[in-house]
């Protein structure tokens, strides 16, 4: 049976249009020592078209390019410290190429001592200049950097990421990755006697349930061991607290990750930070990585 002839006058089936990808521009920024270079590189990696440093005036021109290329293009570019003076135009060029060409700014950062630590481990001079002391140079970057975070889409703080660790969240976060994967999350137990770790983002007192350290057989052991963990876990309260807070978590990380954060850091204090805390610390982490995300453990005191 031969197919029916299309009535005159009508035209064709048409053909369906692929959707053709958007251009993308990432501009990367923050403090010297952060882990820009890397940054760049694990998006060039990704297959963006990479340029460090390009001169500020030349970036509303360059996202032109990108936007009009035949084939659209994603592409990043470090813009940073070493532009001095033409650094303070950045702002209002951001705010008006943004509205032409889909662009996200990623800010970089470090604690003061890593950063300090970096300078020295590289022997590298601030780009602020060697007249002043690194700690000066550092202090003053940041307050001329700080109106250009607080227009960033992505703010990572790097202290606590090796190379391989900041080009995996940069990938997970840039290559469309499971949502798990798109943060790091750091695991740590502590003591109170020794101070609360100052980077930790949510912290949980473990002092309520009972304390082995009493118990002559527990006193030079850790949570780690299996006796120790055992007793620990033979209590209602301590069970309850493991289920209750990894249900809390599961529940909270999604949300942190959908607000761009890259890394949390949760901890957990007991009095001495030998025995409950490293207990529940390493039991929060089983049941977090089971959920499916990646989870690094670290005992703060345990060997003090």
């Amino acid at each position: 049976m031969k197919p029916k002839a299309k009535p005159a006058g009508l035209a064709a089936d048409p053909k369906p249009v692929e959707s053709q990808p958007r251009a993308e521009l990432v501009i990367i920024t923050g403090l010297s020592g952060s882990g820009k270079a890397t940054t760049l590189k694990a998006l060039e990696d990704l297959g963006y078209y990479a340029v460090d440093n390009l001169p500020i005036g030349l970036i509303p021109k360059f996202s032109e390019l990108i936007k009009d290329a035949p084939s659209a293009r994603h592409a990043a570019i470090v813009i940073d410290i070493r532009e001095g003076d033409a650094l303070k135009q950045f702002p209002a060029i951001f705010k008006k190429i943004r509205k032409a060409v889909p662009t996200r700014l990623l800010f970089l950062e470090a604690e003061d001592n890593t950063l300090l630590r970096r300078f020295s481990e590289t022997r590298r001079p601030h780009p602020l200049g060697t007249e002043d002391p690194v700690a000066r140079s550092v202090r003053s970057e940041r307050d001329q950097l700080q109106p250009i975070r607080a227009l960033a889409d992505h703010i990572i703080n790097t202290s606590k990421f090796n190379v391989h660790e900041l080009r995996d969240v940069i990938s997970a976060n840039f290559r469309g990755e499971r949502e798990e994967a798109k943060i790091r999350i750091d695991i740590t137990s502590f003591g109170y006697r020794h101070g609360v770790p100052p980077d930790s983002d949510l912290v949980f007192d473990v002092r309520f349930l009972p304390n082995p350290n009493y118990i002559p057989e527990f006193k030079n052991l850790t949570g780690r061991h299996p006796s120790v963990a055992r007793y620990i876990r033979s209590f209602p309260q301590t069970q309850e607290f493991i289920d209750r807070i990894s249900d809390l978590l599961i529940y909270l990380i999604p949300h942190y990750i959908r607000e761009g954060k890259s890394y949390l850091t949760i901890a957990f204090g007991c009095t001495g930070g030998h025995h409950r805390s490293v207990m529940i610390a390493s039991e929060i982490r089983k049941r977090l990585a089971r959920a499916g995300f990646k989870v690094k453990e670290t005992h703060r005191d345990s060997k003090r």
